[in-house]
């Protein structure tokens, strides 16, 4: 994120304490488990690229700051962009909107398939700029590899059902043009610092439907419970 590996340690964890609010009100909906757990897994990337900061101004190891840039890029670059289309599918009740979804799970996949062989290969690395932590894998012509990332992530969260869901995808795809008009190298580390700090509106979401789903379950016979007790589109 930006600023510094202080501004990281602090946000990351704080973000993590709202994601473990999130999954304190998943309740009885397994189904949203994977989207309650964004905010925990965003701070934890957070904590994360703190490790790499500290590495890259000298106060950690060589082979620690290694280890923590490979465990960034891997959560950023082939994680992600698998994970996010798959929990927003998931929590879909309608079966129209998980048909709507599939494509970006497919392109998602594809993604971090082909980041994940890059990494592998061992072309990659991080450098320390005066507001951010600039990462490189070593891949030549990225546009269309970014392109595709940011069409299943954020594809994905707009093709929702759900109005919450979809604000945080209109937000992080605003968020995504302006990032990359005012950096380019740290764009990852950048655009991963805001989502994280935005995944907070998941929580919000995970919090404001519980309630609902727990009214519909008192008010409504077992076999119409909607999945989640949100409003769908």
């Amino acid at each position: 994120m930006c600023f510094s590996p202080e501004a990281d340690l602090i946000g990351g964890s704080v973000i993590v304490a709202i994601g473990v609010d999130s999954l304190l009100h998943v309740e009885r909906r397994r189904n949203y488990i994977p989207i309650a757990a964004l905010p925990v897994i965003f701070g934890f990337h957070q904590l994360v690229e703190s490790v790499v900061w500290f590495g890259l101004q000298g106060h950690v190891g060589h082979t620690l700051t290694h280890v923590a840039t490979a465990v960034y890029l891997a959560i950023a670059m082939v994680f992600l962009p698998i994970y996010v289309p798959i929990a927003v599918l998931l929590i879909e009740p309608l079966k129209k909107r998980r048909y709507m979804t599939i494509p970006f799970c497919l392109i998602g996949i594809f993604v971090g398939v082909i980041l994940a062989v890059s990494m592998v290969s061992g072309k990659y690395g991080a450098t320390a700029e005066p507001y951010h932590v600039a990462y490189h894998l070593g891949i030549k012509d990225s546009l269309p590899l970014v392109l595709s990332y940011v069409v299943a992530v954020c594809g994905a969260l707009l093709m929702s059902g759900q109005k919450n869901v979809i604000i945080f995808g209109v937000i992080n795809i605003i968020a995504v043009a302006v990032i990359a008009k005012l950096t380019v190298d740290g764009f990852a580390s950048v655009w991963c610092g805001w989502a994280a700090i935005t995944s907070a509106a998941i929580a919000l979401h995970v919090r404001i439907s519980s309630g609902r789903y727990e009214r519909n379950q008192e008010a409504t016979p077992p076999d119409q419970y909607s999945l989640d007790g949100g409003h769908h589109f």
